[in-house]
């Protein structure tokens, strides 16, 4: 089979939630492709759902109807052991809350896929996300010992060690000041030019959406638009105009 161009896709997925009066379409039909080595940035207000997108193609919550594919795979179907499996070996996750185990040390927290997965530890590759991470001086201290920046930055490389196909981040820089919001970004950015990963972002700040290749914006399930080569201000401008036509 010829290996697609896209890291990830989706084609006509829907997802709903509740029944009746109360039921919710959080994705009504959605066709979206992520390229392989390029950074994307999903945007849309509250309730667009931009974060139900991600959750169906990163293979943690299913799509109603639709088919999903992360390279050659269709998640789709697929069993619960299975879906586990890729996520843990073709997979990387950086969430708003940095879920690091706290009795863990930072190195720790950092090489637990491979101990999840009873595989050694690809020592040049943690050792070089370390370095380019600047974690050298915190890797035996536990997340109670490290600053919100920290924290992010052991989760972002937890997420890079075991060079997965795709990297997924659900608003990173949430919880983060701008200094370190703006090294995270300036990393996930390095990881796409220097390393060819590919990440896919939720954000809702433009400043963030303008270290992305392109930003996809969603409106009430829809995708209603695309910008590439974007900056903050053109970010916005775009965010304002889709809230004018909704007034």
């Amino acid at each position: 089979m010829t290996q697609t161009t896209a890291a990830v896709r989706a084609t006509g997925a829907v997802k709903r939630y509740g029944s009746g009066d109360s039921r919710v379409v959080a994705l009504a039909g959605v066709d979206v492709e992520f390229r392989r080595g390029e950074f994307t940035a999903i945007m849309g207000p509250s309730g667009s759902g931009k974060s139900t997108l991600m959750h169906c193609v990163a293979g943690l919550d299913q799509a109603d109807e639709g088919t999903v594919w992360i390279g050659d795979t269709e998640l789709t179907g697929l069993r619960d052991t299975e879906l586990t499996h890729l996520r843990r070996d073709r997979v990387g996750f950086v969430f708003q809350a940095f879920n690091l185990l706290p009795t863990l040390t930072a190195l720790e927290n950092i090489t637990l896929p491979f101990d999840l997965a009873g595989r050694k530890h690809d020592q040049d590759t943690v050792r070089k996300v370390i370095a380019a991470l600047n974690l050298q001086s915190r890797l035996h201290h536990r997340p109670s010992q490290l600053s919100g920046g920290q924290q992010q930055r052991v989760a972002c490389a937890r997420a890079l060690v075991t060079r997965p196909e795709v990297v997924f981040a659900d608003e990173p820089t949430g919880a983060l000041d701008s200094s370190a919001s703006a090294e995270l970004l300036g990393f996930l950015r390095r990881s796409v030019d220097a390393l060819g990963r590919t990440v896919v972002m939720v954000t809702h700040e433009p400043t963030a959406a303008a270290y992305a290749d392109r930003v996809l914006f969603l409106k009430d399930g829809h995708l209603v638009g695309e910008l590439r080569a974007p900056d903050a201000g053109s970010v916005l401008e775009r965010m304002k105009s889709f809230e004018k036509a909704a007034a």
